[in-house]
């Protein structure tokens, strides 16, 4: 059986929209040297479609924090807010980058409740961007 029902026509839009990365953490594909997974940004398990509104690329480790959530909890003010969704919203209305993209900063309780599930900070991305900076690989320079 088919792990995902994502043509590559739609995986190769999510892909272009994104600009090949993750539309979370922003990580790059060609940085990190691997394909990216296609996300439901709205789950299927809570009803999302397998639909080009509802996709987004994603990075392997973020796709697997994600798992079916569209909440998180805000730490700052200790109470449940979406999850930011790249489609609907922007990245720099809701994150911004510290330390010449070394850290992402949430700047909403959207923003702080995503970096918290997803884990945007995590040690080995830190490591990594510390290298992609060093190489002038980051941060990318997107807006969606």
């Amino acid at each position: 059986m088919s792990h995902s029902a994502i043509s590559s026509a739609l995986r190769t839009e999510a892909a272009v929209y994104s600009r090949h990365c993750c539309c979370y953490c922003l990580s790059q594909e060609d940085v990190l040297g691997m394909s990216f997974t296609v996300d439901h940004i709205i789950p299927k398990s809570l009803g999302g479609e397998t639909t080009t509104e509802n996709l987004c690329l994603a990075c392997w480790d973020c796709n697997l924090l994600k798992q079916s959530r569209i909440m998180g909890i805000d730490e700052k003010i200790g109470e449940e807010a979406s999850l930011f969704h790249p489609r609907r919203q922007k990245w720099d209305d809701h994150f911004r980058w510290e330390r010449d993209g070394l850290l992402i900063a949430g700047l909403t309780p959207t923003g702080r409740a995503t970096i918290a599930a997803l884990r945007l900070n995590r040690p080995m991305l830190l490591r990594g961007r510390e290298r992609w900076i060093a190489a002038g690989w980051h941060p990318p320079q997107i807006t969606w």
